[in-house]
């Protein structure tokens, strides 16, 4: 029976943490920098170039006063956007609407000195082809 809960324990324990319905969050054991510089590394692996970081955080930190709020969410957060010619070529060939998820992105959050790194979920269909690379990727990022 302890074995049974130790691997119980085990499997949510590497299991993915769902932020939300619409994404996929991962905790990440490290610094913020250490995650942006993981993930961006796990992109070019993948032999894919970053076309645009949005610094999400940067921008919500600077803005708080403007809007009237006084809520930090984010001590730092980044989207990394991409594409991969071959994989938006198959999936929009399947379905020309797939053009709505493209490009593609991965963020990294710190939120208190937990840092998460994560990506939107795709639709099921050809699109879990991309979901898959993106999983790849943050799964890289981690090593």
């Amino acid at each position: 029976m302890k074995k049974l809960a130790f691997l119980a324990t085990l499997a949510f324990a590497a299991a993915p943490a769902l932020a939300q319905e619409g994404a996929t969050t991962y905790d990440f054991d490290g610094t913020f920098e250490d995650a942006t510089f993981a993930v961006e590394n796990a992109i070019v692996g993948e032999g894919l170039v970053i076309d645009y970081t949005s610094h999400v955080g940067d921008m919500l930190n600077r803005t708080a006063g403007d809007v009237g709020s006084d809520v930090k969410i984010f001590e730092a957060a980044d989207i990394f956007l991409f594409c991969s010619a071959q994989l938006s070529r198959k999936v929009m060939e399947a379905d020309p609407m797939n053009i709505a998820h493209c490009p593609y992105s991965i963020f990294v959050t710190d939120r208190e000195g937990a840092v998460q790194v994560g990506y939107r979920n795709l639709p099921e269909g050809p699109m879990q082809e991309v979901q898959d690379l993106l999983d790849r990727i943050v799964q890289a990022a981690r090593e």
